[in-house]
Order: structure tokens, then C-alpha cells, then sequence
């Protein structure tokens, strides 16, 4: 069996600072970080390793710089790291980002499962995984929170779906993305941070993909959509008051406001 797991680097989410004039994200203002969501999936895929033998490869897009995510997939109990890194990627939305790594999965050959996080912490747009397998042509289920058997022909899972909890089964080669529920992801090993300080990261840009991919399907050029701005609302804060002077005005002004809120009718 070869499970891929889909990695991205993204900023340190509680450190990283937002840019409210221009409307996007610092991201040079915090250190980077697996995406957390990420993180579950490569425990799950480790966990069916471990129980069922199976050859994990983590694949992730971005910068040079995400080969330190890489390399920590592997010392989290990765077999080898892929990265997939071009200027030309640059700029790439959802669909474009899918494209992309639907190319390298096409390129690392025959595999079983595609794992992945349901969202990233620095888009929530939660559409990655499942474009990946619709370019793929493989079937897909989101928000896995549980695994419950793993054999030679399919996968079975649980899933929590907009209150509703349901039993899926994914015959293979299939794509499936996780919750935070699904498991708390382990920490590196000793060995495992040896083993990927001497791992080598294979980086494939775009002429290395040619055989599924051209320049006009990522980056820019392969984006439809494009974000202009990012808000953050403020801060809700709940607003009281206190009366100490007169219990009964305070009382008299309370019930007047639930009046007004409708809460209650007057009489």
C-alpha cells in the first residue's frame, strides 16, 4: 500500500501579523509550521503503517523553504518527502494549487490513498483535498473523524457532517480529509529527526510535471479566482452595567431592555 499525504507550510497562525491597511496576512512576521490539520492526516497514515504496512510519502507545494515541513513529515514517520517548487506556482489559488499537486501525485505513480487536512489554517477554504481527487478522478470523503478498518480492498470511516454522523466506505485508490478529531498527532522521534536530517527532498518543478501539467494550469495563469482583501472583524466585547444606587431602577431598566429585544412583552 502507498498512502500520499498532502503537506502545507504555513505561518505560525497565534504569532503571525496582520496587515489591516492592505489587507493581507505578514506572513513574514512569524516562523512557519505544518499545517495542524496536516498534521492529523500524516498521523493517520502513519497509524495505518503501522498496522497494516504501507509506504508513506508526503507531498507538499510551496517555496524552497517548505522542505523543512518535509523534512519534519519524515522525522513524524514519513518515508520520503516530495516537494513541488517553481516560481511560475507562485500566485496560485484553489484551483491552481490542485492542479499542481494532482500533477505530482499523477507523477509519483500508482498509489492506494491520498490523506489530507480538511482546511488549511491560512486559507479555511476547506476545497484542496477535494478538487486534488476530482482532477484525479478518484472518489472522495471530507471531514474523516474516524477510521475504523483499513483491509486490501477499501477503507471504512466515520464522518460528522453538519450534525449527521455517517458510515463511508472508500474503495482504493481514493482521497479522504481529516478533522482534528481524528487522533493527536505524535511528536518527532530521535530517530525519525536523524533519519530526515539525512533524507534527500526531491523538488520537481513545472518542466518535471510537463507530462500532466502546463505553465497555463497553475499560478496566476491557471487561477480564475483571486483574493483583493482580507478583513478580520473586530472583537466582540459584551457590553453591562451595574446598578448599586437603586435595585428597583435597575430592575425597572432590565426589564425595559428585554422588552425592546422582545424577549419578553410588557403588561
Amino acid at each position: 500500500m502507498r498512502i500520499v499525504v498532502l503537506i502545507k507550510q504555513v505561518p505560525d497562525m497565534e504569532k503571525v501579523k496582520f496587515d489591516r491597511e492592505k489587507g493581507v496576512i505578514d506572513r513574514g512576521s512569524a516562523g512557519t509550521e505544518i499545517n495542524p490539520f496536516d498534521l492529523n492526516a500524516l498521523e493517520a497514515a502513519v497509524q495505518i503503517k503501522e498496522a497494516n504496512g504501507a509506504e508513506v510519502v508526503a507531498l507538499s507545494m510551496g517555496p524552497p523553504s517548505a522542505e523543512n515541513a518535509l523534512r519534519e513529515a519524515i522525522a513524524r514517520g514519513a518515508d520520503k518527502g516530495i516537494l513541488l517548487s517553481d516560481r511560475r506556482f507562485g500566485g496560485s489559488d484553489v484551483k491552481a494549487t490542485a492542479t499542481t499537486l494532482a500533477a505530482g501525485v499523477k507523477k509519483i505513480g500508482e498509489f492506494d490513498l491520498i490523506l489530507a487536512g480538511m482546511q488549511t489554517v491560512d486559507g479555511d477554504t476547506g476545497q484542496v483535498g477535494s478538487e486534488v481527487a476530482e482532477f484525479l478522478d478518484i472518489p472522495h470523503v471530507c471531514y474523516v473523524e474516524k477510521i475504523n478498518e483499513v483491509n486490501d480492498e477499501d477503507i471504512r470511516v466515520t464522518t460528522d457532517i453538519w450534525d449527521s454522523v455517517y458510515e463511508e466506505k472508500v474503495k482504493y485508490p481514493g482521497l479522504l480529509t481529516v478533522t482534528k478529531d481524528i487522533n493527536s498527532p505524535r511528536l518527532p522521534s530521535f530517530r525519525g529527526k536523524m533519519s530526515a536530517r539525512k533524507a534527500e527532498i526531491p523538488v520537481w518543478g513545472l518542466e518535471a510535471l510537463q507530462e500532466y501539467l502546463d505553465e497555463t494550469m497553475t499560478g496566476i495563469k491557471g487561477s480564475p479566482t483571486m483574493v483583493k482583501r482580507v478583513e478580520v472583524p473586530p472583537a466582540i466585547k459584551r457590553e453591562g452595567r451595574v446598578w448599586r444606587d437603586s435595585v428597583d431602577a435597575g430592575v425597572d431598566e432590565f426589564v425595559e431592555i428585554l422588552v425592546g429585544a422582545k424577549v419578553v412583552e410588557a403588561r
